[in-house]
């Protein structure tokens, strides 16, 4: 119950801040099937109950093809939350993989899973869709533009898409990674093996390591970062002009 709650307080915190939730919202959730989005799922599910801005959710997840993975776990869960779920499968392992036989995939399959992500829910009538990205993925991103694009930038709890007229929105932004891993197993979600082949082999599981590696050598360093992050997306959205300013 007690991690429950911290997972919950994550969430409520995001949504207040970046009023993320408006009353009436639908809300597409990605489930890849992993634990972070299994988490947004369960706890979107359990804020419903109680968050002031009535909101309603679905659940969307993309089968990119790849060979042997069960998503009847999610489906289970799914009906036990009483949320309407929808796999939609596409040929995305066949057009990075074999066609195109991309080195570093992950761009590129990331743009078409969200491509049919976002495609998927503005037919179904939602306005926003939810992304289980965390305060790790925050952190990883900054460093990864840093090192690979000379830039000082991650990706915004709140961004909105013009030519869909969807909203992105990422209620786990202040959730830690091993607190989520720790939620997932007192839950006992069903976590869906990941089978891409470039599992655990991408640029951002070599920073992950190297973020590891520093926030043992420098405490902290790693929510320096995302406290670094943190105010600049919080004075944005206070001075919008500002904002505005540095794009």
């Amino acid at each position: 119950m007690i991690k429950t709650k911290r997972i919950l307080s994550h969430l409520r915190r995001a949504a207040d801040i970046y009023k993320m939730i408006n009353c009436g919202d639908k809300i597409a959730v990605g489930v890849s099937g992993g634990k972070d989005s299994l988490t947004l799922l369960y706890g979107l599910s359990q804020l419903r109950l109680f968050y002031p801005e009535k909101f309603d959710i679905i659940a969307i997840t993309i089968d990119c093809g790849f060979d042997n993975i069960d998503f009847t776990g999610i489906k289970i869960l799914c009906e036990k939350l009483n949320i309407d779920y929808h796999i939609i499968p596409v040929n995305i392992k066949q057009i990075v993989f074999d066609f195109r036989k991309e080195k570093n995939p992950c761009s590129l399959c990331s743009k078409l899973r969200h491509g049919a992500l976002n495609k998927t829910a503005k037919n179904l009538g939602c306005n926003k869709v939810a992304l289980a990205h965390h305060l790790d993925d925050s952190a990883e991103t900054f460093m990864l533009n840093l090192i690979y694009e000379s830039r000082l930038s991650s990706f915004s709890p709140v961004t909105y898409l013009d030519r869909s007229e969807l909203t992105l929105i990422r209620p786990l932004i202040y959730a830690p990674e091993k607190e989520i891993k720790s939620f997932v197993k007192n839950i006992n979600l069903p976590v869906v093996k990941n089978s891409c082949p470039a599992d655990k082999k991408t640029r951002r599981e070599d920073v992950k390591i190297l973020l590891g590696d520093l926030s043992r050598k420098y405490r902290n360093f790693k929510y320096n970062i995302f406290s670094a992050i943190e105010k600049s997306e919080i004075d944005g959205y206070i001075n919008p002009e500002r904002r505005k300013g540095t794009k």
